[in-house]
């Protein structure tokens, strides 16, 4: 499906656009600053959760680089924002982007124009047939491939069953392959998490906070690297520790070795 099919809501937030506006970024509209306020009056660690996130995306495409991975699949990409996959792995790297949004593809294929070996798709997360098709243009699935999803899977319902659709991308990666994923929790304080999950539906959105049990079988039963699955804070943080705002960041992440 290209961009002609797809409808640009601007009537409502989209969550990638919330996300822009907490890392400081302009690709967001009025619908989306009120929407990401009403979300911050409920949990204002929220801010803390994104910008934490951002640098366990950092961490985990640096252990990856370190590893030999030269191939990146990142799933519900959203806004670019730098330092990306691609300025992380470096410029041998073949990196594709994926997002259903069309502003986000927009702004990221013109990005990406100057990047060799990155490229950006338009396609739905819940259609891995139809994104595996589109990346394995740039992408060789016979060699080793580091599939993200990171920060994407709450907008995920659990009738789509996330953990089936991860399966179905699994079974398409070489061995050596990695899978890096991070997801907002409940853990931390499910009263607040549920209040949350309400506000973003009253808004038009879809958001699922999830246990780390929960968090933990998206994996697919895929063994994780040190330190496990743990708050993105606290995952391999670098010199100097995790950062006195370590808990506020909701969110788990790991890295499993395929």
């Amino acid at each position: 499906m290209n961009d002609r099919d797809r409808d640009l809501r601007t009537d409502i937030p989209h969550p990638a656009r919330i996300y822009d506006y907490w890392l400081g970024g302009k690709d967001n509209f009025e619908i989306d600053r009120a929407g990401s306020d009403s979300a911050l009056e409920i949990i204002p660690e929220f801010l803390d959760y994104a910008a934490e996130n951002r640098k366990f995306l950092v961490r985990s495409v640096r252990y990856l680089t370190e590893t030999g991975i030269q191939q990146f699949l990142d799933i519900g990409t959203g806004f670019p924002t730098s330092p990306n996959v691609h300025e992380i792995a470096g410029t041998a790297a073949r990196v594709v982007y994926t997002d259903n949004d069309p502003m986000v593809y927009s702004h990221a294929a013109g990005l990406l124009g100057k990047a060799p070996g990155a490229s950006a798709v338009l396609e739905d997360l819940r259609d891995p047939d139809a994104v595996l098709a589109a990346a394995g243009e740039h992408l060789d699935f016979a060699q080793p491939v580091g599939l993200m999803f990171v920060a994407c899977l709450h907008h995920i319902r659990d009738h789509d069953e996330p953990a089936g659709i991860i399966a179905r991308y699994l079974e398409a990666m070489a061995p050596g392959s990695y899978l890096v994923l991070s997801h907002f929790t409940s853990d931390l304080n499910p009263e607040r998490s549920a209040a949350s999950a309400a506000n973003a539906e009253a808004w038009g959105m879809i958001f699922v906070p999830r246990t780390r049990e929960e968090i933990l079988r998206l994996f697919n039963g895929r063994t994780l690297v040190d330190p496990g699955l743990v708050l993105v804070s606290h995952w391999r943080p670098d010199a100097g520790g995790s950062g006195h705002n370590a808990d506020r960041a909701w969110a788990y992440g790991g890295v499993a070795e395929l």
